[in-house]
């Protein structure tokens, strides 16, 4: 069993700010971002706890921000949970005030009109890097590549949701530990 390092809230806090300050591009670039913090210059959690944080992330809503909270439950409890989820979202909750009031103020301007179509493919571009990363990171045999490109076919062309990926994955995962058994 892995022993769970003691972190301050204040640790806490500060990485979980940081996190929110700097993670540009949405749910795949901070998961990624996360990763690099709290798996690789932390070492708060393994890889593989990181990616059940993930897994349970993409169950309800933003999975970044359950990502955090997952964590920072893992790490303190309940108080570490509401510390990091906090952290994290509160540098966008000022930004995105901000924005609005601007955008609602200024939105029929052509230049802020123009600035915003160009966010787009740098958007997905930093999704598409993320996704990569993680998956050169996790994804090392055969089995797990055609995992993979079966789970991301099923959401990209089938629509399925995460729910569904993961409940599929599962059950492939205990038919599969179930047949080795058998076989052994």
């Amino acid at each position: 069993m892995n022993q769970i390092p003691r972190v301050t809230l204040p640790e806490l806090i500060r990485v979980f700010l940081f996190i929110g300050i700097t993670g540009f591009g949405g749910g795949m670039a901070i998961i990624s971002l996360t990763e690099r913090y709290c798996v690789h210059q932390k070492k708060w959690l393994t890889i593989d706890e990181f990616m059940h944080a993930v897994a349970f992330g993409q169950i309800l809503g933003p999975f970044s921000l359950n990502t955090a909270t997952f964590i920072g439950c893992y790490l303190r409890g309940i108080a570490g949970g509401i510390t990091a989820a906090v952290a994290f979202m509160f540098p966008s909750f000022c930004l995105i005030s901000f924005l609005s009031w601007l955008y609602f103020r200024f939105h029929e301007l052509p230049q802020l009109q123009s600035a915003l179509k160009g966010t787009n493919p740098v958007i997905i571009a930093l999704i598409l890097v993320a996704a990569i990363s993680m998956g050169r990171s996790r994804v090392k045999s055969l089995t797990s590549w055609a995992v993979a490109l079966l789970a991301f076919s099923a959401a990209a062309f089938l629509k399925m949701n995460a729910i569904g990926i993961l409940v599929l994955a599962g059950v492939w995962g205990v038919g599969r530990t179930y047949l080795k058994r058998e076989h052994a």
